[in-house]
């Protein structure tokens, strides 16, 4: 049988052995169930990051958690809003109690170097949140010598492959909500998910500098995309990740001494 990178695919006695004595990373993808457009699947936010987790892990002799597969609710500058039909969200204390026990458990089976690669914007401040008290929890159970990376995945995109994906300029990662980046990666990993025909053509959002509660969904493109995808490629996919994986293993090798 084929050797996994994929905790859920091993036995309990192939783990314990790989992570008992604390040397081997875990990577554990955090993403959402949001709608993505006319053209993307819903779960992008969760397959582009767990691809990449898969990819680091056997670059580096780590392993990959089942991915969180809901994330905080979506917000309009980032997500298009919660109002949208699929996106199903987490109120903030569930996301940050989820990844909080998960990160006590791995700690529990001897786990002491995880990556928490975060693929949606909103779960950031929640997924911090959730490494700072599992690290007081451990702190206070006596385990001191844990060590956690914290990211988004799209933060590892240089300026060299903003100006050469974005020839015409890059818009922000807000505004990049089902745009060219998440579109050409998703036309790499999966093309026969993506309705490339029905990817819009409207300029991007236009948003004051500040948030309006209750939402008011007038404001938001009917589409759910916030800019267009229309430039997207596979091979700009491609491109962006693999240096999503390049630097990615080149950081967790640095911090975790591999």
């Amino acid at each position: 049988m084929t050797k996994s990178v994929h905790i859920s695919e091993l036995t309990w006695v192939d783990y314990d052995e790989k992570v008992r004595d604390g040397l081997t990373p875990v990577l554990l993808p955090v993403g959402a169930l949001e709608q993505h457009g006319p053209h993307l699947p819903m779960n992008c936010d969760t397959v582009i990051p767990a691809a990449v987790c898969a990819k680091v892990a056997e670059r580096i002799g780590a392993l990959v958690a089942p991915p969180l597969e809901y994330g905080y609710k979506s917000q309009p500058r980032s997500g298009g809003g919660n109002h949208f039909p699929g996106t199903t969200s987490l109120d903030a204390m569930t996301l940050i109690s989820i990844a909080r026990d998960i990160i006590r458990e791995l700690a529990r089976h001897g786990v002491r170097k995880i990556a928490v690669v975060v693929g949606h914007t909103e779960n950031l401040m929640f997924t911090t949140e959730a490494c700072d008290l599992a690290l007081r929890d451990l702190r206070a159970d006596g385990i001191h010598d844990m060590k956690i990376l914290h990211m988004g995945y799209w933060e590892f995109s240089s300026e060299e492959t903003l100006r050469k994906v974005f020839p015409d300029g890059f818009p922000s990662w807000n505004l990049e909500h089902a745009g060219v980046m998440e579109t050409s990666v998703m036309l790499y990993l999966h093309n026969n998910l993506v309705k490339f025909d029905k990817v819009p053509t409207h300029p991007p959002a236009d948003f004051p500098p500040y948030d309006i509660h209750p939402v008011d969904p007038s404001r938001i493109p009917s589409s759910g995309a916030l800019s267009s995808g229309k430039t997207a490629s596979a091979e700009k996919g491609k491109y962006m990740f693999d240096e999503y994986v390049d630097s990615i293993s080149a950081a967790l090798r640095k911090e975790f001494a591999l």
